[in-house]
Formats: C-alpha cells, sequence, structure tokens
C-alpha cells in the first residue's frame, strides 16, 4: 500500500489537538488584493468555477484568474460532474446548466489537471475529522473534499483560491503549511 498511516499520523499529529477551532477575523486570512499580480499557481476549489459560470466573482478574482497559473484537480472535476447525475432531468434549466459544465470541463487543459496523492487522499480523512471534531460539528464527511483540495495545492505548491472562508480557515489552522487565498463573491 502506499499510504503510510503512521507516518501521517506522526504529521499530522491528529490525538494531540484539543483546543476547539474558530473561524479568524478577515484581518488575519488572505484575501485577493485589489489590484492582484503575478504569483503563485492556483488550485481552484470547486465554487470558484460556479462563481465565474453564474458571474459572480468579483473584479480583482477575475483579473487574477487572467494574471497566474491556473491548475484544476480531479476532486473539484468530480464535485462539478456530480452535477451529471444530480440535476433532474425534467427541469428545463437541467440542459443549459450541464451545457455549461461540459464546457467548463473541456476547457480544463489536460496538463493542469491532476490528482491529490494517496497521502493527501489519506491525510484528508484525518484533517476532516480534525476540523469536525475542533469544532464541534457532527461528522466532517462534508469536508472530506475540501480538505484534499487543501492538500493536494499543499503538495503541488499552489495557493488554494476559494470563497469558503468558514470550512477553509478552520482547515487552514490545523494544516498550517497550506496556502489559501479567500474572496467574496458579488
Amino acid at each position: 500500500m502506499s499510504f503510510d498511516v503512521a507516518a501521517s499520523v506522526r504529521r499530522l499529529k491528529p490525538q494531540r489537538a484539543t483546543q476547539p477551532l474558530a473561524r479568524r477575523p478577515d484581518a488575519r486570512l488572505t484575501f485577493v488584493p485589489a489590484e492582484p499580480g503575478p504569483g503563485p499557481e492556483l488550485l481552484l476549489d470547486t465554487c470558484v468555477y460556479i462563481d465565474v459560470l453564474q458571474g459572480r466573482t468579483p473584479a480583482q478574482v477575475d483579473d487574477l484568474l487572467q494574471v497566474r497559473i491556473l491548475n484544476h484537480s480531479t476532486v473539484a472535476l468530480a464535485e462539478l460532474t456530480h452535477a451529471f447525475g444530480r440535476l433532474d432531468p425534467a427541469d428545463p434549466r437541467t440542459r443549459g446548466a450541464l451545457r455549461e459544465l461540459s464546457a467548463t470541463v473541456a476547457a480544463m487543459p489536460p496538463h493542469r489537471l491532476s490528482r491529490p496523492s494517496d497521502r493527501a487522499f489519506g491525510e484528508a480523512g484525518m484533517l476532516a475529522g480534525l476540523v469536525a471534531r475542533l469544532s464541534g460539528r457532527a461528522s466532517g464527511v462534508e469536508l472530506l473534499s475540501d480538505a484534499s483540495l487543501l492538500l493536494h495545492a499543499a503538495e503541488t505548491g499552489c495557493t488554494l483560491l476559494t470563497r469558503n472562508v468558514a470550512d477553509f480557515d478552520l482547515a487552514q489552522q490545523v494544516a498550517p503549511g497550506s496556502s489559501v487565498l479567500f474572496y467574496r463573491s458579488v
């Protein structure tokens, strides 16, 4: 097996963490600057694709997406393609939504699409469980994709771009080697 659970437990030390997590004030987080410029490559959270498709990204995020190298994760790909099974075929909006999602997925350059390693996937489970326990959530299963994206970004040296401040702030607190750039939708 390529996943070493003991090494990951030593690295993350999930059983040592006992202090409750709370969301930090915005002033302690990194948001997209008013005039973004070149910088680290980005890995896109699923919400970025959705916000772009719905025209809900602020101008500085649109500018950032033009000047940075963009990378895509199979985790976000799976979240996007979930709609193909989930959306009601009887709903008249479904055909258009799936057409836009198809175009979005097709536009991902194959050399910029990658998957998290076995280690990142395995540690994502630990990270999601840790965040759930320390923030008082019932299960944390809903955090698995977010944790996978965060660790995928970290292992590839990318900065994760997201508007999901609440979940990624907590995850970043217990995975401090990660880099996250936040924004608010319009």
